[in-house]
């Protein structure tokens, strides 16, 4: 068993979803995790369920709003000053709405696309670029972000557009992070996943046929659980893999082939 005895890791979006079954994943290999939860309704109980079973000395909770750059520069800090250092960041929380198509209207479009780059871009930028800044003077870390294969392949709904931006653009972040600053081990991978049963790509299928309309386009015939990520997302904290830094690695049961 793998293990990441002893590392701080800071996961965002721990309330729900991929981060909700990543949490008890990392704190099972003994991590020291920092959770982090964005403060909307139901966002504290989710990250504490998330991280239940871990020890109390072995976890620490902080709360930040991914549209407020004040927010995330204080979720940033709290984060640090837990045990002082952080080893591992896995930029996970993002926003995904049917919003920010050709066909909204002007106001909806700007709302949309002004949103979802604050959330998915703006926002975990300025914190790969704290992650940088605090990475070069301990002598490196990881980064791992969660991307999407909407990056790659563009958005299947068109009302997606903005969501597909978005992820392609933030990829592009961490990639050239990733070739910017390996050379001073920080290691930087991307992870894009495809279909995952989470409530919100369950709330997106209601909205393009159901499930059982997406099930039938997936080769594998099932949607990613979520605990299959979190998996790869521990393999990759322990960095024991250099030379991956900066690779995308799709998790979609061959629905998308490169």
């Amino acid at each position: 068993m793998l293990s990441l005895e002893n590392k701080v890791i800071l996961l965002t979006g721990s309330s729900q979803g991929i981060g909700a079954a990543t949490a008890p994943i990392l704190g099972k290999a003994g991590a020291n995790l920092i959770a982090h939860y964005r403060g909307l309704p139901g966002d504290l109980e989710g990250a504490e369920a998330a991280i239940k079973d871990i020890g109390a000395d072995h976890k620490h909770l902080v709360v930040g709003d991914y549209e407020d750059d004040a927010a995330v520069d204080r979720l940033w800090q709290d984060a640090i000053d837990w045990k002082g250092h952080i080893d591992v960041v896995v930029l996970n929380a993002a926003m995904m709405e049917p919003s920010g198509g050709i066909d909204d209207n002007q106001e909806n479009w700007n709302s949309s696309w002004q949103r979802h780059l604050q959330v998915n871009v703006q926002a975990p930028a300025r914190l790969m670029r704290a992650a940088v800044r605090h990475f070069r003077s301990r002598g490196g870390g990881v980064i791992i972000l969660m991307s999407s294969w909407v990056a790659q392949r563009g958005a299947s709904n068109p009302d997606m557009i903005a969501y597909a931006a978005s992820k392609g653009a933030i990829k592009a972040v961490a990639q050239s992070v990733a070739r910017g600053y390996s050379k001073d081990n920080i290691l930087t991978y991307i992870i894009a996943p495809g279909v995952v049963r989470t409530k919100m790509s369950v709330d997106f299928a209601k909205i393009t046929g159901g499930e059982d309309a997406v099930t039938k386009t997936l080769a594998m015939g099932e949607w990613v659980p979520p605990y299959e990520i979190g998996e790869l997302v521990a393999f990759l904290a322990t960095g024991s893999i250099r030379h991956l830094s900066g690779a995308t690695f799709d998790v979609n049961g061959a629905t998308y082939v490169r």
